[in-house]
């Protein structure tokens, strides 16, 4: 790692990968000879679509993105697709929405402004520690669409498949596992992401669309969260998150230079699996999700005691590991793991738990 970084297990924004840092770093000042910043460019200007152009075609060749779907750049978050969503497909009609998380039920919430929202399950007599089988899901004929979150940070839970909903419309949230993992795009309708957890840094949603979708949406919809509107000035009706949308270039691409999203898996795969099996050793941590539901990028655990969790998080950074509390609806650790945490960390991670056990049981 570079010198006097530490490893952030964050839940977001989270950390970046070194390489991606170095090179902003080399270009900030001045990127490729333009005697300006990135962050100083013109959105219109020929250099600055170069790098627009360049990050939408590198996300579609990693995620291997069909062309039958836009790609769009947006401001406010996944948040503001919480209201996008029902504002332009909702129509005054029905939805589903499984609720498996807080910003589940959060999108939920947000829709129900906008139309009827049947709630197909909800995980919370079980504190959202379990992600539901398809036999669970009370999903409705007449639904516009199903709506769901494919990974829950807050309560380390992950849908390791996706229902089948019976030609009607799924679309997903994936702001915390996007690139993390391989998907096939064509099942769904719309994914969208915040940024700040594996895509870069905060400030941009990416929203990838099914082409048939994009049509009038209802007409108290703002301009900025059409995606007709979107799509029609190629994500800028105004001013975009330029330099997130540089960021996101540069990750995608870093991706795809260590072997694309097969290797990234593989990399998550056995940095969960390491945390995952030391925990399933023991009895001191207690972890939260269910082990059919564990999240690949978000581990979840508790220690016996309310303050043994504060001293575990304080003892933790002092050792040079930062942002281990958990979630207040949660409380206890979380340990974020995504793409840029290198196995090292987690290594050191599992260690120091092991040690603070034997110190603290």
């Amino acid at each position: 790692m570079m010198k006097d970084r530490i490893y952030n297990f964050a839940a977001g924004p989270s950390m970046l990968p070194d390489q991606v840092l170095e090179e902003i770093s080399e270009e900030l000042f001045n990127y490729h000879s333009s005697g300006m910043s990135v962050m100083e460019m013109s959105h219109r200007s020929k250099g600055y679509l170069n790098i627009f152009n360049e990050t939408k075609d590198t996300l579609r060749r990693v995620m291997n993105i069909p062309e039958e779907y836009e790609i769009l750049f947006m401001h406010g978050g996944a948040t503001g697709q919480f209201a996008a969503v029902a504002l332009n497909l909702l129509d005054n009609g029905e939805a589903d929405y499984i609720v498996t998380g807080n910003f589940a039920k959060k999108a939920a919430k947000e829709a129900e402004k906008y139309g009827t929202v049947n709630i197909a399950y909800d995980g919370k007599d079980n504190n959202y520690s379990h992600i539901p089988e398809e036999s669970e899901l009370a999903l409705s004929k007449d639904a516009r669409y199903v709506h769901l979150c494919a990974n829950n940070t807050i309560y380390g839970t992950e849908w390791n498949y996706f229902p089948d909903t019976h030609g009607v419309p799924l679309i997903a949230d994936m702001s915390s596992d996007i690139l993390s993992r391989n998907i096939d795009v064509s099942k769904f309708a719309l994914i969208y992401a915040g940024a700040q957890k594996n895509m870069g840094i905060a400030g941009l949603a990416a929203v990838i669309i099914r082409k048939d979708l994009i049509s009038k949406c209802n007409p108290m919809t703002p301009q900025i969260l059409s995606y007709e509107e979107m799509v029609k000035n190629d994500s800028m009706l105004n001013t975009p998150s330029t330099f997130s949308i540089y960021v996101l270039g540069k990750v995608v691409k870093w991706i795809e230079e260590i072997g694309g999203i097969a290797e990234i898996e593989k990399r998550n795969k056995t940095k969960a699996k390491l945390i995952y099996d030391y925990l399933d050793s023991q009895d001191f941590y207690k972890p939260h999700a269910e082990k059919a539901s564990r999240s690949m990028m978000n581990v979840t655990f508790t220690t016996p005691s309310p303050e043994l969790d504060e001293l575990f998080a304080a003892k933790a950074l002092e050792e040079g590991m930062s942002n281990l509390k958990g979630h207040r609806l949660v409380k206890g650790i979380r340990a974020s793991i995504y793409n840029a945490m290198p196995y090292e960390g987690v290594e050191k991670l599992v260690e120091f738990m092991d040690r603070f056990a034997k110190e603290n049981g």
